[in-house]
This record gives C-alpha cells, structure tokens and sequence, in this order.
C-alpha cells in the first residue's frame, strides 16, 4: 500500500505473485481496490462483466450488517485460465479474489455499524470484530494451503484498507523515487502504528470478541522503488539521491532492488492475462530487477522482518 496512488503497486503486486508462483508457491491475491486493476489484470473487463461482477467479488463479501454474513471468502476464489496455464510447469499456481467497482462505498457503510453499542465494552468488540473480519476469515482452513497472500490495497487509509492491515503480517510500500511519492511514507508508518496500537488496547478491554480478539503485530518488510529512471545501470542521479534520503531517514527498512519504468510492465493491465515477468526473456532487465525483488522479499519475510 502507499497514500500516493500512480506508483506501480497493482504491477508490483501482479508481477511478484507471478513471480512468487513460478518458484511452485501457491499464491493468493485479493484486490481490495476500486479500480480494480488487479482483477483487470487476469480478467478482461468482459469476462468481468459477464462472470464476476454480480456474485463473485469482495464487495459482496463486504456487504451486509457484517463482513462474510452472506457468502464465505473462500467462495469467491477464482483461478485465472491463462496465467496458470503458464505456470502449469513449475507446480506454483496462483489465484484471485476480484475486487469492485462499488467496494469505494464500502468504507462509507462499514464506519456507520461502528458504535451504536450499549456499553463501551460492546462497541470495542464491535470495532474488533469489523477491523477483524479478513484476518478472522482468512484462518479458514479452505486458505491452508497457500504459502503467501497478496492484498492490493487502496491509496488510502479507510476502513477497508485497515482490515486488510489488521489481516497483514507485513506491509510493502511501493514507492516512485520522487518527493509527492515518498512524503507520505512516514505519515503512513505513524497511520499503522496508531491503528496497532488501538486495536491491541481493544483487545485488552474488550474480553469476548473470537479470533478478532487477538493482538496484531504488522511490520514493515520495506519500501520497494518503482519506475525509475536508469542511466548507466543505476537509477539516474536525482532519483538515487531520493532513495538515499529514504534509506538514511531510516525510519522503514528499503529493498536495494529497484524496478526500473517499462511501458511493458507498467502499461494498461488485462491485456493478456499473464503478468510480464512470467513471458518476458530470462535477460530482460525488468525480469531481473523484479526477480532479485521478488527473492528479497520472500527472505525479509521468512526471517521475521524488521518491526515497524
């Protein structure tokens, strides 16, 4: 996630899965963004329109009193014909829960149950059960057995967005290597530690609230920069110099590999259905930086990663 919308994060989020599930991992995604791209990107938007739209996206998910009342998560998993007809070699697969164009009203519907509780006790519960709900329905055993979840989150920091924390245990920033990019980085860091810090405290006083009722500990696995410039192999210097003042700042940890800007990574998605990293040469530049990303990733991850 990143407050600045523009930055490469449906990209990254498709290409890592891509790449993720190439080296035989199963891979969840799930588009919480209104835009949907996600989605778009293994799915045209007439296959959305004729299949997904009206039963088999998050939004309906979301809707109702509370959360999952309707339908369970795990029914909503899609498996797209064409990526995985690509990774039928390498014994990875990758799936997908669509996102909505309607999921933008959902942060609307979900503040309005808040509150409206008898006691304080019972709106603490309340809080955690809502800000809870992906985290609860993602222990389902039907999600056992993928070894990573992807959530592409929206570039704000909504109700939804916050469900998707809450369910996280770790948080990537893609970032563009300039000022509009990275300012909020810091203030997005401060946004989750608050959140955390709230929704443990509810946990402590609010006794009875299930498996919502558990304290969370998301971190930071780092900034990842995309749609550099390169000049010479490197980011070109005005940008260096913006990776720099992040990494020294030092206030969330920063990949070394950076994504360098392509028209064929970065341009309009659902073209095809398969990410460019899985089709493109093993030399492309773009292919290499993603892989290296990708492996820096998955190690941030499994050695516990840095708190935030």
């Amino acid at each position: 996630m990143n407050y600045k919308g523009g930055v490469g994060k449906t990209t990254l989020t498709a290409n890592l899965a891509a790449e993720i599930a190439s080296g035989g991992y199963r891979v969840l995604m799930i588009d919480l963004d209104p835009q949907t791209n996600l989605t778009f990107s293994f799915f045209s938007v007439e296959e959305w329109n004729a299949d997904l739209r009206d039963t088999r996206t998050i939004q309906r998910w979301y809707d109702g009193d509370m959360p999952g009342q309707s339908i369970r998560l795990d029914e909503l998993i899609l498996t797209p014909e064409r990526v995985n007809e690509v990774l039928k070699d390498s014994a990875g697969q990758l799936d997908l829960i669509s996102s909505h164009l309607a999921l933008i009203d959902v942060d609307l519907h979900m503040a309005a149950r808040l509150g409206g509780g008898v006691t304080l006790a019972e709106n603490k519960r309340k809080f955690l059960r809502l800000h809870g709900c992906l985290a609860e329905a993602l222990r389902s055993p039907a999600f056992g057995g993928y070894d990573i979840v992807l959530i592409d989150c929206p570039p704000n920091f909504g109700l939804v967005t916050k469900t998707a924390i809450v369910a996280s245990d770790y948080l990537l920033v893609p970032a563009k290597p300039d000022y509009l990019s990275t300012l909020g980085i810091g203030y997005l860091k401060h946004s989750v530690a608050k959140l955390v810090e709230e929704y443990n405290d509810y946990v402590g006083h609010a006794p009875g609230a299930g498996a919502a009722g558990e304290r969370i500990d998301p971190r930071i696995a780092g900034v990842a920069f995309t749609m550099t410039q390169v000049y010479a192999g490197k980011p070109i210097g005005s940008q260096r110099m913006q990776i720099d003042e992040v990494r020294a700042v030092g206030e969330v940890p920063v990949f070394e590999a950076t994504i360098r800007n392509s028209p064929t990574y970065f341009a309009e998605a659902g073209r095809d259905g398969v990410p460019a990293v899985l089709t493109a040469p093993l030399n492309d530049p773009v292919s290499r930086e993603l892989r290296a990303l990708s492996e820096e990733f998955v190690a941030a991850i499994a050695s516990g990663g840095p708190r935030s």
